[in-house]
């Protein structure tokens, strides 16, 4: 395959001379480069000196560059012809909207300007209108899989999410919604922006649903800093591509091992319809405290606000037992001296019959069947206490492995049980559980370590589920029988903790005074870590 190596810039606002010795520079080095990209704004508040030379051809750029149109109206001026045209000799304006494709077969689909919120947009700007129809001229071309590149100058919004950090920049205020939607439609290998005057690679993240979709190929979003800054943040990328068009299909969808989830995907939550408000007879969903003598845990709010409260934080409604429930915190069901820490949604509990004294549970306060049931203020607390107990163990020299098994269970129960560093490593720990799953006929996927697993679940799909403290996952969807100890018995096998008495949690019960002890424990020690007693 034809390979072509091509350099993005960002702002790049006059600084023809900075930039284009850096290319010089860079091809001297690293050889010839066929094509510069430039996103942001080409043009700046003094450009006229510099740009004049361009014009008049007395110098020239060293390769074939391309450029997006005016971010403000100041320098709506230097691009005479909105539908593209060449400004001078090697330096062209792509056009307001379009697709770029050379003789190579590479797409480039582009948009220039800022978002605007009414039609018409201005010279310096685009609509919802200009990027409908971008949209769907792609999307109408046959056998449309995605581009190459997308070129836009503002970021898309939502970016940052499942995705290494972002720095200063607040992905959830800045960029563009549409710009957004624009990437999630058309699917393009590498996106590049600039404007926020910073460099950002975001991890790659995959254009499917995974075990629910065909394989599709990744995206890659790269943000690039303003032509030379003082801060020497990026500014100038250099990539090697292969057109699509002419790409082995199977090499096209090969996922990268840092892969996320695609992060202007709405989650099946947010698009089931908005819940209806509040009904006056139900409690906002804030911290309870049990009055643990009474047999029926009372309920007071603990914000302190009454019940009239305008807009209180309304959670989903779980849904209610059908009969006892020992893991409901308000039922008297539950061992109360067994509980080591009470947020806002959830609760840790050590483990009844624990396979070690500090095996722990994190549990929602509400009765809620699964991971994949849980409204979002849920996960994030149940997040919340996953790092605040892989921080604990990792000063006791452990680390924890965390299993669900959504079968034959009416309440969520995430077992975490700390494996000591220096017993095994979290490959051993990854091999055991998939060894001893192939033994069993037991097929365990591994799932990507950015994936949710509210997209590989259906609710009400049984399943069991491990996660490793580096971020690794593995699933199994539950279609017949399935051993219940089946976590606990590969984490009692000889190759981990050797201790495979323990497999079975029945066999394990301690008198009810050595369980408050281990609890008092646990409560001392986990203090430090424990973030809701902070709130």
């Amino acid at each position: 395959h034809a390979v072509f190596r091509r350099l993005a810039c960002g702002d790049v606002e006059g600084r023809l001379e900075a930039l284009f010795g850096r290319v010089r520079a860079i091809q001297g080095k690293s050889g010839p480069f066929d094509m510069l990209l430039c996103v942001g704004s080409f043009f700046g508040p003094d450009s006229e000196t510099e740009w004049a030379e361009y014009c008049t051809g007395a110098k020239k750029a060293p390769i074939p560059t391309y450029v997006l149109g005016a971010n403000d109206q100041d320098t709506v001026r230097y691009f005479p012809d909105v539908s593209g045209c060449e400004l001078a000799e090697n330096i062209t304006y792509l056009g307001r909207r379009g697709l770029y494709s050379g003789s190579s077969g590479l797409q480039i689909a582009y948009l220039s300007g800022t978002e605007s919120q009414g039609e018409p947009a201005p010279a310096c700007s685009f609509s919802a209108k200009d990027v409908e129809e971008l949209k769907t001229s792609l999307l109408s071309t046959p056998g449309f899989k995605g581009v190459d590149i997308l070129l836009t100058s503002p970021w898309p919004r939502d970016v940052g999410t499942f995705a290494n950090s972002v720095g200063e920049i607040n992905t959830k205020k800045c960029g563009s919604k549409l710009i957004s939607d624009l990437a999630v439609n058309i699917k393009p290998r590498y996106h590049f922006a600039a404007l926020e005057k910073t460099y950002y690679e975001r991890l790659p993240y995959r254009n499917h649903v995974v075990l629910q979709e065909t394989p599709q190929h990744v995206s890659r979003f790269i943000a690039l800093a303003d032509v030379g800054n003082s801060s020497k943040k990026k500014y100038l990328y250099a990539f090697s591509i292969v057109p699509m068009s002419s790409m082995d299909p199977a090499d096209l969808v090969k996922q990268p091992q840092d892969v996320t989830e695609n992060p202007y995907r709405k989650t099946q939550k947010e698009r089931q319809k908005k819940k209806p408000p509040l009904c006056a007879e139900e409690e906002p969903a804030c911290q309870f405290f049990f009055d643990l003598q009474k047999q029926q845990g009372k309920k007071r709010p603990s914000d302190g606000k009454e019940r009239g409260n305008s807009q209180p934080k309304q959670a989903k409604k779980p849904p209610q037992p059908t009969g006892p429930c020992w893991f409901c915190l308000a039922s008297p069901e539950v061992e109360k001296h067994l509980v080591v820490s009470i947020g806002t949604h959830c609760y840790l509990a050590l483990a009844k019959g624990g396979l070690l004294p500090d095996h722990v549970l994190i549990l929602p306060i509400g009765h809620y069947q699964s991971v994949v049931d849980l409204s979002s203020e849920v996960v994030e607390e149940v997040t919340k206490y996953k790092s605040a107990l892989k921080e604990f163990f990792r000063s006791k020299g452990k680390r924890y492995v965390l299993f669900e098994r959504n079968y034959r269970s009416q309440h969520l129960q995430l077992q975490v049980v700390p494996v000591p560093l220096d017993h095994c490593t979290s490959e051993d720990i990854k091999e055991s559980f998939i060894a001893q799953a192939q033994e069993q006929q037991i097929e365990l996927l591994e799932i990507p370590e950015y994936s949710d697993i509210m997209q590989v679940a259906q609710p009400g799909t049984p399943y069991f589920y491990v996660e490793l403290d580096t971020g690794e996952k593995l699933f199994h969807r539950i279609r017949g029988r399935f051993p219940l100890h089946f976590g606990r018995a590969v984490l009692a096998s000889p190759a981990l903790l050797a201790l495979p008495e323990r497999a079975d949690w029945r066999l394990c019960a301690a008198e009810r005074e050595e369980e408050a002890e281990h609890a008092r424990a646990f409560r001392r020690d986990f203090q430090p870590f424990d973030f809701a007693l902070r709130a």
